[in-house]
């Protein structure tokens, strides 16, 4: 398991302080754990958080002893986007724990690769429980069954690693093949000739002109 070393600080201690002496302000708390302010390392903090991430057992060694724990947040800088200040949760002895673990894709899907299919990520973590030692750092899903559209991958369908037990409804869609989506032809639009029309027009004038002088003819009386 990873490990940091984790040294108890006081609630009144100033945080700029301790981040200028290159550590990183933290808590630690659980169910049966008071809320306890701590300081760690920034590099070890960093190196840890990245291997670990959410979901992986964090020994704290703490002057209190050695706590099991998960990072249950960090808070982010806005401008440099560094970690300036972390939570574990601290779980108890002897019980499960129900995490959400990642799902990392693996393989090639036959419909994606020769069907030109999609594939369609549903879910992107899992709900599981099991004993902290158990907890694995991401669950993998071969995607390499999914050969025709419409294939799904479930819940129920993924090999968890022993002690580890799924609390996802075991019916819920992991991912799937989707046809691929076809593309309207757009429709051509003739050109318009507009010598065409003035020509129309300019006839269609001549002849209303023609048919009113001859309308005139008719109604002017003879001398």
């Amino acid at each position: 398991m990873l490990t940091l070393k984790a040294e108890t600080r006081n609630k009144t201690d100033k945080l700029d302080k301790i981040r200028k002496a290159g550590k990183i302000p933290a808590v630690f708390y659980g169910k049966k754990e008071a809320s306890t302010s701590i300081a760690i390392p920034k590099i070890d903090f960093l190196r840890v958080w990245r291997e670990a991430g959410e979901s992986s057992v964090i020994v704290l060694e703490t002057s209190e002893g050695s706590k099991e724990s998960l990072i249950q947040d960090v808070d982010l800088d806005p401008i440099t986007d560094m970690p300036r200040h972390a939570d574990f949760y601290v779980f108890e002895k002897g019980h499960k724990v129900e995490v959400k673990l990642p799902i990392e894709f693996l393989g090639i899907s036959p419909a994606v690769k020769d069907l030109g299919g999609m594939l369609v990520k549903v879910l992107h973590e899992i709900k599981v429980e099991a004993m902290p030692k158990n907890l694995p750092h991401n669950v993998d899903i071969d995607i390499s069954a999914l050969i025709n559209f419409g294939d799904q991958i479930l819940a129920k369908d993924i090999i968890l690693p022993t002690g580890v037990e799924l609390k996802e409804n075991p019916e819920e869609v992991i991912a799937l093949i989707s046809a691929p989506r076809e593309e309207k032809e757009e429709e051509v639009i003739e050109p318009v000739d507009l010598s065409e029309i003035e020509v129309e027009k300019k006839g269609k004038e001549k002849e209303a002109i023609e048919i009113n002088e001859s309308e005139a003819k008719k109604e002017t009386p003879p001398i």
